[in-house]
């Protein structure tokens, strides 16, 4: 919690402004008890009315003063808490963009979100509650104790003995509670899991009728987080009746010995009164301990949970940059200045031509044994078009996945121009390159908005011309409202194929030297795939383009064959057919046993 506290230094005016009214405010409330004592011994008791309204009007004008401090110290504490939480918020959401896959692997997106909403939250709320009220208690409570002595020792002492014997039960209380609480949040995580699965795949569900399967499955999770919660809360809950039970046996101390004493002269009514006053200030003060503690405890393991991600290392990039959602200009004039300066020492900028040579590359995901590639090598220079072959769990993705960085090869190199790929700026190597994920991912907006999103700054001409490329321009010009319609979530309201090409026409409009294509034509029809790769030939762009159609291979300038992780075979679709078995196996599949040559639709 206290690594978190640096984000609010930048509202520490505020910070020490509330702090300051909550000091205005309690030295007033501290001061009350005394001034009735005063009432009651020096006007009601003598049966003196200028006493009363002398000591009266003071009491009446520090009860004003006390609430505009309150009011005020209120105040501050929202704004510097807010602006903590914020702070907070945005800096825990720029560390988990430098993330690379292997490090997302660490977290599951429930998780992060959870961290991100809930955890931040918590974490804010006890800011805001520290400097209204957690600051306020203790100091109430010293404050009773010192004000109790010095009206009357004697009284004074029984609160003095009392307070420590709470405090120990209460630091107990909350060290027992932080452990509960830590596993209230992880199971919180659980069920948001299941919750975002569920919405995810629920035309899934509804198509297989698993409605009571998800329902019982959600019930089970939701029910060992309502379980833990219980446990956490009957804890911290059992502070109060303790608390309270020995405030009172105080209280009926104090009322026995100050009859006493009063009978014996050793104490005034006014004494005994503001003894007690003070100590029921201080049974107000441990009765929000109770409140206090459930707060703090929370707090204490969501901010253990927000410190889980800022201080986890990303080994896996070698360079990370401050916001890679910073739009790239066209890759042909890339200019370093268009990118943000990244986290670590800058490495080599340079314009990207497109030229990607692996060399005996290797790799297996974080935290797996299972080897994805092994032993990878081919050449791509500038401008060709290489496809990517192979049955399901080959390594295809991985293998393109290597490209851009999104995640690092074990052994070998990935080479690009000649240069290590790891030696590269990373914001400019991303930039110049084009990638359109096997699941197409749309965002919330217009269409117009989802195509600029590759290229932020991207007039309406590019974007028309990206579309038109992508083969998207004529179905976008017949929806109500062309490039402003809006789309549903996730794209609802498009078919598969246009969410593809929406994606491609995405990626083309950044103008990539690289354009990695992760099966992102299958739901295209022959025809419509084959005037796609036409018009990807004016580009003059490396295309990376993993299919399972012979028809997207034959014009390849080198097809890459894997299985099983390994490179089986490697060139032109005339050279494969001689000597690949596999792929003449595929090439009859589709073109039947008989064919030798497939006509190309170019």
């Amino acid at each position: 919690m206290i690594k978190l506290l640096y984000y609010l230094k930048k509202y520490r005016v505020a910070a020490i402004a509330a702090l300051v009214m909550m000091l205005i405010e309690l030295a007033v409330e501290l001061a009350q008890p005394y001034l009735i004592s005063k009432i009651i011994d020096n006007g009601i008791q003598q049966g003196d009315l200028s006493v009363v309204w002398l000591w009266g009007g003071v009491l009446v004008g520090s009860a004003v003063v006390a609430f505009a401090a309150g009011i005020a110290s209120s105040f501050f504490a929202s704004h510097a808490s807010l602006g903590f939480g914020y702070d907070l918020r945005e800096k825990l959401y720029e560390k988990v963009q430098t993330f690379s896959y292997a490090v997302f692997n660490r977290f599951a997106t429930s998780s992060l979100i959870t961290r991100l909403t809930g955890d931040v939250t918590q974490v804010q709320d006890t800011v805001f509650m520290s400097l209204r009220f957690m600051t306020r208690v203790p100091l109430v409570v010293i404050g009773s104790m010192i004000m109790a002595v010095i009206v009357n020792p004697r009284l004074g002492l029984l609160l003095v003995v009392m307070v420590p014997v709470l405090l120990i039960v209460v630091v107990w209380m909350i060290k027992k509670a932080a452990l509960l609480f830590r596993n209230v949040q992880r199971r919180l995580d659980a069920v948001n899991g299941v919750i975002q699965e569920n919405l995810t795949g629920i035309r899934l569900i509804r198509v297989f009728v698993r409605m009571g399967h998800e329902i019982e499955r959600f019930a089970g999770f939701s029910g060992k987080l309502m379980k833990g919660t219980i446990s956490a809360l009957r804890l911290t809950e059992t502070t109060m009746p303790f608390m309270l039970l020995m405030m009172n046996v105080c209280i009926i101390a104090v009322l026995w010995f100050g009859r006493v004493d009063i009978a014996s002269g050793n104490a005034t009514v006014g004494e005994v009164v503001a003894v007690i006053n003070y100590l029921l200030r201080t049974i107000g003060a441990m009765s929000a301990l109770s409140w206090i503690l459930v707060t703090f405890s929370r707090a204490s393991a969501s901010a253990q949970r927000l410190n889980e991600v800022f201080n986890t290392e990303d080994t896996s990039e070698t360079e990370q940059t401050k916001s890679l959602s910073t739009s790239a200009p066209s890759a042909g004039s890339v200019k370093s200045s268009h990118f943000p300066q990244s986290v670590y020492p800058a490495k080599k900028q340079r314009a990207v031509q497109g030229a990607v040579e692996f060399r005996s590359v290797g790799f297996s995901y974080p935290n797996s044994e299972i080897t994805v590639l092994d032993n990878i090598t081919f050449t791509a220079k500038a401008g060709e078009r290489i496809a990517i072959m192979g049955a399901t769990g080959s390594g295809k993705s991985s293998l393109v996945q290597l490209i851009p960085r999104l995640y690092t090869e074990d052994q070998g190199k990935v080479r690009i121009d000649g240069a290590d790929a790891s030696e590269l700026d990373l914001s400019m190597l991303r930039g110049a390159i084009g990638y359109v994920p096997q699941e197409v991912v749309l965002f919330t907006g217009s269409i117009r908005e989802n195509i600029a999103w590759g290229q932020e700054d991207a007039t309406l001409e590019e974007i028309v011309e990206a579309a038109k490329r992508a083969q998207i321009h004529e179905t976008i010009e017949n929806l109500p409202n062309g490039y402003d319609t809006l789309l549903g979530q996730r794209g609802v309201n498009l078919s598969g194929g246009q969410k593809q090409r929406l994606s491609i026409a995405r990626a083309l409009v950044r103008r990539p030297r690289i354009l990695i294509l992760d099966d992102s034509t299958s739901a295209l029809d022959v025809a419509t795939e084959g005037r796609l790769l036409d018009a990807l030939e004016e580009l003059s762009c490396t295309t990376f383009i993993i299919t399972q159609k012979i028809s997207s291979t034959t014009s390849a300038d080198l097809i890459l064959l894997l299985d099983d992780g390994q490179l089986i075979g490697q060139g032109k679709h005339e050279d494969l057919m001689e000597s690949s078995e596999l792929y003449r196996r595929i090439h009859e599949s589709q073109y039947g046993e008989g064919a030798q040559h497939v006509q190309s639709i170019h």
